[in-house]
C-alpha cells in the first residue's frame, strides 16, 4: 500500500473535509475522511503509479532514440 507522511496525510484529510463541505454542504468525521483516503490509496494509487511508470518508459524511449541519432551524427565522412 502507498505510504504517506504524517503531514501529507493531514493535508489530504483536510482537503477531503473541505471538498465535502464545499461541494456537498456536509461535514464528515475523521473516520469517514480516513475511509475515503484509504479507498483512494488502495484503488487509485496503484493505477496512478503504473501510469507514471508507463509515461516514464515512453520518455526514456524517446531520449534513447535521440541519443542513438546523436551518436551516429558524430561519425565523420571520409
Amino acid at each position: 500500500m502507498f505510504i504517506l507522511s504524517g503531514e501529507e496525510k493531514k493535508k489530504i484529510l483536510e482537503e477531503i473535509s473541505a471538498f465535502y463541505l464545499d461541494v456537498r454542504g456536509e461535514e464528515i468525521g475523521i473516520i469517514e475522511r480516513q475511509q475515503i483516503l484509504e479507498l483512494f490509496l488502495e484503488n487509485l494509487a496503484p493505477l496512478i503509479y503504473n501510469k507514471a511508470l508507463d509515461d516514464t518508459f515512453r520518455w526514456y524511449q524517446r531520449v534513447q532514440e535521440n541519443m542513438e541519432a546523436d551518436f551516429y551524427s558524430l561519425y565523420q565522412d571520409k
